[in-house]
Order: C-alpha cells, then structure tokens, then sequence
C-alpha cells in the first residue's frame, strides 16, 4: 500500500516538474519544496517511532525462535543447523523499503536545503539582459534573505526586521503583476522620493543623479557596442547602459493599477512619488528593461533579499565574485 501511495506522489512530482519545464504553466519552487519538507518529514516520522520498530521487532522474533530451534534439535542430540539463511532473512527484515530510502532517507537533505534557502541565501538565475552591465544573462547570483528581515517561507509574512532597502541595492523581489514570477532590479526611489526618468536622465527629489561617461561597452547579446556610464546612487556606484539617440516612449501597462495616480507620463519620461511601504526599481540596461516605469512600485511584501554575489557563471568563470 506505501509503495504505491509513494509511487503515486512521485508521479504527481514529476508531471508537477514536467508541465514547469515545458512551460505549461509557473511553478513555485518555494511551495515545493515545502511541501516536500512536509511530505518527507511524515515519512520520516513514521519510520522512526513506527517501520523501523516494526521491523526490529519482526527481526528480534525472528532470531529468537531460531535460538528456541535450535535449543530444541540439541536437546534432541541433533547437528545445529546453519543459521546463515536465518542471518540474511534478519538482514533483510530490518533493510529499508525503496519507498521509504526515497522519502525518509530524503528528509535530512531536503530540510536543510529548506531552512538554507528560506532564511539565508538563495541561488537565481539572470534570464535576461535587463541588469546588463551589473549582472549578465547566465550569471548565477546568491540572494541574501535575512538582509532586509527573516520572513515566513512561501506567506513572506515579515518576523522580524533587518536593515531597510538602501537606493542602489540590488534587490530579487516577486513581480507585483504576477507574484509568482521573480525580478530583480536595482532599488532607485525610496518611500515617499520623488522619482523623475526625463530624457534619459535620472533625478530624486530634484537632484540630478550624477553620471560619469565611460565609454561604450560591447554587448554579447546584441553583438554591439552601448555608450556605458557610471551612475551613483546614494553610496553605490555601477554602470549603467543609456543609448542618448534611442526614442524611448514611457507608458503605464494595464496591469499598472495600485497607485497609478502617482505616476504621470509625457512625451519626456516618467515622474513617480513612491508610496509608503513600495519601492521604486529600474534595471541597468536603462532601455532595455522593463520595470517600475511601466508596471508601478514594488510593495515591501514582495522582496525576496538583496542580491550581491556572482557564485557561478559557466561561460564565463571570471564573473564570480561580489557586485554592487
């Protein structure tokens, strides 16, 4: 009956990862691993103080009617007889069942991985040039979870607080449109900034953000050369990528509706008063990135942790190490 229940719930896993991988739908990596801590946890709980009692159990009355056979056949004058057949029936009296190695025999792993990844450093994966020339598609970044505050796993309910977002930190958050999805962008405006994007130019509360030319910047993605700048955002100096001769048309997306009134467009830019409790994110590659600009304000329940290392980057190993 529990190999087949087992069976059954590795089946609904791998449908679960297939349907994920073929893109039929958005899985949640956070809920399953959590309910695979809960599942393997029941397992484990179960062959501790249950199967494996039972089996011992089983393997002691194995042994001890040998012993009372074998006690019979001497009294009787009678060879012993080999009691090899009775060893290797103990020995596998007392082996694990496949379905409990598979589940159980999990649980330590997975828990660990669980608690590692909720409440101190989760691994992304860059999917797109949006952060170029920070971060760069393939790059393997680790998120600092405890950095803004130790969250419940899955809710993101906050426990306790940590230090607050700071302008220039880069930030993984959920996308507010469909929090499912996770995004990560540098932290431009603050609650209550006064946030204005005109003509390639960025200002907070009045005061022009400065920006020092550096050259262009070859883009492997595009195959093309980019004017880059280094751009200061309060004690956080990176680059940033702006093309002065690109048409860039501002407009709020559909799905933009908390505090659409905060933002308004003309044919300049953008200009955005950041509401209590959200943040404002821009990437990078300032053209080429979708963010506050066109779909609003990132609230404090969406933020996943502040990104700050590049552990791994297979086509280009001499990408590891920490960023700004």
């Amino acid at each position: 009956m529990m190999s087949v229940l087992t069976a059954a719930l590795y089946g609904v896993l791998l449908f679960y990862g297939a349907g994920w991988w073929l893109g039929y739908w958005v899985g949640n990596f956070s809920l399953l691993l959590f309910v695979l801590t809960l599942v393997t946890l029941a397992y484990w709980l179960a062959e501790r103080f249950r199967f494996a009692p039972a089996r011992a159990a089983a393997a002691e009355a194995l042994a001890t009617q040998d012993s009372k056979r074998r006690a019979e056949l001497k009294k009787l004058g009678l060879a012993q007889a080999d009691s090899g057949g009775v060893e290797s029936a103990r020995e596998s009296l007392l082996m694990q069942p496949w379905w409990l190695d598979w589940t159980a025999g999990l649980f330590p792993v997975i828990a660990v991985v669980f608690l590692l990844r909720s409440f101190l450093f989760e691994p992304f994966k860059i999917p797109s040039g949006s952060m170029i020339p920070t971060l760069l598609v393939g790059d393997l970044i680790l998120v600092n979870k405890f950095h803004y505050g130790i969250r419940l796993p899955v809710l993101g309910t906050k426990l306790m607080s940590n230090k607050e977002p700071q302008r220039g930190d880069v930030m993984v958050f959920h996308y507010p449109v469909d929090p499912r999805i996770d995004y990560i962008k540098r932290v431009v405006g603050l609650p209550g900034d006064q946030v204005v994007y005109n003509n390639k130019s960025l200002s907070i509360n009045g005061k022009p953000v400065p920006v020092q030319a550096q050259g262009d910047y070859y883009d492997d993605d595009s195959l093309r050369f980019e004017p880059k700048f280094a751009e200061t955002l309060g004690n956080v100096k990176h680059g940033i990528l702006v093309e002065p001769r690109r048409a860039s048309i501002y407009r709020p997306m559909d799905s933009f509706v908390n505090f659409r009134e905060n933002c308004q467009y003309t044919l300049e830019g953008v200009s955005c008063k950041v509401p209590a409790g959200h943040y404002f994110m821009m990437g990078d590659n300032r053209d080429n990135s979708q963010d506050s600009r066109y779909w609003g304000f990132v609230p404090d329940e969406n933020i996943v942790g502040r990104a700050f290392m590049v552990w791994m980057n297979f086509s280009n190993l001499r990408r590891i190490g920490l960023f700004d």
